[in-house]
């Protein structure tokens, strides 16, 4: 099995040829125009735009629908979100949004229209954010194994936001960077169901602030408010029968299941439909940039502070994706904003090495560590304006199914687990020097980091020399004692009293370079 290491020489040189790639960096106004596929990386657009975060609530019931997590609960699963998101799909077109993202269980959709309009934005993906909810109770299934309806929370803000290319090799979706966007994901981070905004988008619609965000949902009255300002010309009906229409002429297949044979590196990803899915024990990882929607918010006005929040996003992301993919043969699923989602596997097409893995995927949390702060530093070092930025990382071990869903020709990837979902989990409680582990990860790692987590499973400042320093502690202790035995035993055989060796290793001792 391959040994996977993280050099800090060869980091350093990877960050410098990204610094190189974006020394030039041009920002631009979004107008009617604008076309935001296929961004270049030296380019980003200020979107002044409403932000909408759909959160289907009880994705977790379907993956714990047993106890054991087996083939069963996956495929339902993956069926429940393909359907609603082939729906959901189709509302966005219909209504001109513009799609960012559908992670999993959450989609995250922009409005720029109408232009020059911001209320009527917002009126209109409060309209929209209805109609998702209305269209999605629709869409179970009945039958021999019924797909309950989905339960959805939303989120939405307005503001402005940074539009950059949110990828590299073969995903090069937009990405939409700053507060708006983060304050939307918030509001649909809670438990209960409806529609919640923040109080500057609340304002804007005429509407009065209220004491807790994310205790009060919009009311009947605001709702159809919106509904009838933006007067939507899309129905429920009309999206139902076109999704049914589509499930007749492109049914789902079968999501069938095979193991990809280790590392998750070789993995082609572009390839994975429902029928050559992949299924099998592995690592999840989430490591979430702290702070950058601050750092993006006290920027985003200023041209000049604009390009240095592109160039340490690009740098610092695709650093992380290195360390992943080339370090420690990982894949990435997607950025999902400032944050990296990948997975990381070892053993064998049959097998995985449930302890290689989890000892492995925390080198690699360990390394990405260690790189951040070394980018930070020869970012600071070109003259760009790093901000107080930290990195939260967690992680879990477990059964994790990855395929792409979607309409053939337009698939979004889909990588999906309880414990995809428990690393998110993790990151979102730690701060920005904590990496937090799942229980299952944790029984598997090694005893040295067993012990350094502790039964919290979270660590401050666990970077790679800490981590080696875990793994090797007596390494060099050995040494300096061989050679201070050697050195004794000559000495007592001397002749002379004024005669002694050093009490110093033979030869230097090997030291971890890294960062304290």
């Amino acid at each position: 099995m391959a040994k996977r290491v993280w050099d800090e020489e060869t980091a350093k040189q990877r960050i410098k040829s990204k610094i190189g790639e974006v020394q030039t960096v041009t920002i631009k106004e979004y107008v009617r125009t604008t076309d935001l596929t296929g961004l270049a990386n030296g380019v980003a657009y200020r979107v002044d735009g409403v932000h909408l975060y759909i959160d289907i609530l009880n994705i977790g019931d379907m993956l714990n629908v047993t106890a054991f997590e087996g083939e069963t609960a996956h495929r339902r699963t993956l069926r429940f979100l393909n359907l609603h998101y082939r729906a959901v799909r189709n509302i966005l077109k219909d209504v001109e949004a513009i799609e960012v993202d559908f992670h999993n269980q959450r989609l995250h959709a922009v409005f720029a229209k109408p232009y020059d309009d911001e209320q009527a934005r917002i009126f209109k993906a409060v309209a929209t954010a209805q109609l998702i909810r209305d269209v999605l109770t629709k869409t179970g299934e009945d039958g021999d194994d019924p797909l309950p309806a989905a339960k959805t929370r939303v989120g939405i803000d307005s503001g402005k936001a940074l539009a950059v290319n949110n990828g590299r090799r073969s995903s090069r979706e937009p990405l939409f960077l700053g507060n708006p966007a983060n304050q939307a994901a918030k509001r649909a981070g809670g438990t209960d169901e409806g529609i919640y905004m923040t109080n500057v988008a609340r304002l804007t619609a005429g509407w009065d602030k209220v004491l807790d965000v994310d205790a009060t949902a919009l009311t009947t009255t605001q709702i159809e408010k919106a509904q009838d300002e933006a007067e939507l010309e899309v129905t429920v009906d009309d999206v139902v029968k076109t999704w049914k229409d589509e499930l007749a002429s492109s049914p789902i297949a079968k999501f069938e299941f095979t193991r990809h044979t280790p590392p998750f590196k070789t993995i082609d990803l572009e390839i994975l439909t429902p029928a050559n899915s992949r299924r099998q024990e592995s690592a999840s990882i989430y490591a979430d940039i702290d702070n950058f929607t601050r750092y993006v918010a006290d920027r985003v006005d200023d041209d000049e502070d604009a390009k240095d929040a592109v160039r340490c996003l690009h740098v610092l992301r695709g650093e992380l994706d290195s360390v992943l993919h080339d370090d420690f043969a990982g894949k990435k699923i997607r950025f999902i904003g400032d944050c990296i989602h990948g997975i990381v596997v070892e053993g064998t097409a049959q097998t995985t090495d449930d302890a290689e893995t989890a000892k492995n995927a925390l080198l690699c949390a360990a390394a990405m560590r260690s790189s951040f702060k070394l980018a930070l530093a020869e970012l600071e070092a070109d003259g760009v304006d790093v901000g107080k930025l930290g990195l939260a990382i967690g992680l879990e071990h477990g059964i994790t199914s990855i395929t792409r869903l979607g309409m053939k020709g337009e698939r979004t990837r889909c990588c999906i687990s309880r414990s995809v979902l428990a690393s998110e989990a993790e990151q979102r409680q730690c701060s920005g020097r904590q990496t937090g582990i799942g229980p299952t990860l944790y029984k598997h790692a090694p005893e040295a980091f067993q012990t350094l987590f502790g039964t919290n499973r979270r660590r401050s400042d666990f970077d790679y020399p800490t981590a080696i320093e875990a793994l090797e502690p007596k390494k060099e202790a050995k040494t300096a004692s061989l050679g201070l035995g050697l050195l004794q035993t000559a000495t007592v055989a001397s002749a002379s009293s004024d005669f002694s060796f050093p009490r110093t290793p033979a030869q230097p001792s090997r030291t971890q370079q890294g960062f304290s």
